[in-house]
């Protein structure tokens, strides 16, 4: 069974800067993380391969090539293979043009399923799953909490997700996109010691638009259909407390706030 796993490496809330002129996040020289979905989805198709060891991952991410790191340690951990997509025409890519991206990347490769995160820390959109999908003619499904590990096969998966109080089950036929929560607990293992330092260059490759041969029209901030117009700070001001007495004054004092707010 060969498993794609979708992944993105998102800023440290604490670490975001912001390009005001162009309206985009700076990606460059921040700390970044796995975004906690993605690694959800990670850790399960590891357990899956422990349970099939003939199961075959390859991790697939676009965005810097300082990413690299991170992904080399994502092989140390059993990851069979994995492909960095960057290249600065896909700087400012909204979700339209980075779905556009990935889909043009995935549609030369053979999976029987591709598992990612519903949501990202740094966009919360929830779009790139499902614009993939309708890219690919594939099957998709957002907020899943947990994949039946015995009945995932070739031709199906059984799968949970959670809708407001309720969990509904769904039973899906594969290939198709299977887009976690990071509230399915799955974990991702820690490296072994022994493969703390292992060489897995030659299980990682870097794939530019030379190679995908994308228009500059279609990626990029071109080739986005949204655009960021104005981004500012939100400042909170503590607002002072007003202490009232019970007695007429009071009332007036109250009702006069009320009015003036738009309650009364």
């Amino acid at each position: 069974m060969k498993i794609i796993c979708l992944v993105k490496y998102v800023p440290n809330v604490e670490d975001i800067k912001y390009d005001y002129e162009k309206n985009i996040l700076i990606r460059d020289n921040v700390k970044l993380i796995l975004n906690p979905d993605d690694a959800c989805a990670v850790a399960f198709a590891l357990e899956l391969k422990e349970h099939q060891p003939e199961t075959e991952i390859k991790v697939v991410t676009m965005g810097p090539k300082a990413v690299k790191p991170f992904v080399e340690d994502l092989l140390r951990r059993n990851i069979d293979k994995a492909s960095i997509i960057s290249d600065k025409l896909y700087a400012g890519s909204d979700t339209y043009a980075t779905s556009k991206i990935l889909s043009h990347y995935l549609k030369n490769e053979e999976f029987d399923c591709i598992l990612t995160g519903t949501n990202s820390l740094d966009g919360d959109t929830s779009h790139i799953p499902s614009q993939i999908g309708e890219l690919l003619g594939l099957n998709q499904m957002s907020n899943i909490t947990k994949i039946n590990l015995a009945k995932f096969k070739k031709a199906k998966a059984v799968i949970e997700v959670e809708n407001g109080e309720k969990i509904l089950t769904y039973e899906m036929q594969l290939p198709a996109i299977l887009s976690l929560r990071k509230e399915s607990d799955y974990k991702l293992p820690y490296i072994k010691y022994e493969n703390i330092s292992l060489d897995v260059s030659d299980r990682l490759d870097i794939v530019s638009n030379q190679e995908l041969g994308l228009a500059k029209e279609e990626i990029g901030l071109k080739g986005s259909l949204t655009k960021v117009v104005n981004t500012y700070n939100k400042n909170f001001e503590e607002k002072d407390k007003v202490v009232v007495e019970n007695n007429e004054e009071g009332i007036d004092f109250v009702y006069s706030f009320l009015k003036k707010k738009g309650f009364v």
